[in-house]
């Protein structure tokens, strides 16, 4: 996910440090906040369900700013691609137990859309909430990102009346730190794993890729769940002896 930036800060090496100071800490707070739930309740990071969107692109777009082609010479090669890629907007929710979704994003005509605060309100209404009857709702935390859409006021609300306390997000009970991909299993693991499968047969449609996703996701082990799950313990761990730095980018090993 993405984060504003305040234009108006003044971008010094000096004020760079004291930000970096400054997230590192707020994440070092909620890890220590962490381990001591899990200290009074040894199964706390099992009942957590994280949660967070990803975009699939059907012609597996490229991000330009971060790929680079070496050569002696000019190649004179050009690839063609479209000015607005069709991409699919997919939500899901991931714990020790399952995956709730995925939950691909569409408007009142079927088509495929981004998100903003009011489709992410309706799906938190009429996808998640519902999907939360086959569970016991008292035992589990809610974890999301601190992303704008997210984090309307009436959302924060509807998760509040629904998780109570057990809220983990910017302007929750519990406030979700910055930077925190290497905290996240469905960026550390989740999407990752899933992108290097779907596009394994050439994608002609949305429909093709959605199907693609669903089935990936609905292959996923319990085992392998748990191993994610138990990975983010070490990734605590990680992160407090750092005191809060971010993780190196590693291969998650199942």
């Amino acid at each position: 996910m993405y984060y504003s930036i305040d234009m108006n800060f003044f971008y010094s090496k000096d004020n760079l440090v004291a930000l970096h100071f400054k997230y590192d800490q707020a994440r070092r707070r909620f890890v220590e906040w962490t381990q001591n739930e899990i200290a009074v309740v040894p199964d706390f990071h099992k009942r957590t369900l994280f949660s967070d969107e990803a975009h699939f692109w059907l012609n597996v777009y490229v991000n330009k700013q971060n790929c680079r082609i070496w050569s002696e010479a000019n190649p004179q090669v050009y690839v063609e691609t479209p000015l607005h890629p069709e991409k699919l907007t997919v939500w899901c929710a991931l714990w020790a137990d399952g995956i709730i979704g995925p939950y691909f994003f569409k408007n009142d005509e079927g088509h495929n859309v981004t998100v903003n605060g009011d489709r992410y309100r309706a799906m938190i209404t009429n996808f998640f909430i519902p999907e939360l009857n086959n569970h016991d709702v008292q035992e589990l935390w809610f974890q999301q990102d601190g992303v704008t859409c997210h984090t309307a006021r009436a959302t924060i609300d509807l998760l509040k009346d629904t998780f109570g306390d057990r809220l983990i997000s910017r302007f929750g009970p519990v406030n979700w730190p910055p930077r925190p991909c290497d905290l996240t299993p469905l960026d550390y693991f989740l999407w990752g794993y899933v992108k290097s499968l779907v596009y394994a047969d050439k994608l002609q449609t949305l429909d093709h890729l959605e199907d693609n996703i669903r089935r990936v996701i609905a292959d996923i082990r319990p085992q392998m769940l748990e191993k994610v799950i138990e990975n983010w313990t070490s990734r605590l761990d990680y992160i407090r002896t750092s005191l809060g730095s971010p993780m190196p980018e590693i291969i998650f090993k199942m």
